[in-house]
């Protein structure tokens, strides 16, 4: 997602907005694996590859 850093003088500058990774280490058959996963879907668990495997965090 992209848009503007607006300064005082209200001069608009290109900037872009990134997801907030977090690296978490989960159990997939009982090996740990390291993942890169938004904050906001670590939150609430909606990860793909972490819904079946909720009981073991």
């Amino acid at each position: 997602m992209s848009g503007h850093n607006v300064s005082h003088a209200t001069n608009r500058t290109k900037r872009r907005f990134y997801p907030n990774l977090q690296k978490v280490r989960v159990l997939i058959d009982k090996r740990p694996v390291t993942l890169k996963i938004c904050a906001r879907c670590l939150k609430s668990l909606k990860y793909p590859r972490l819904t079946g495997y909720r009981k073991q965090i």
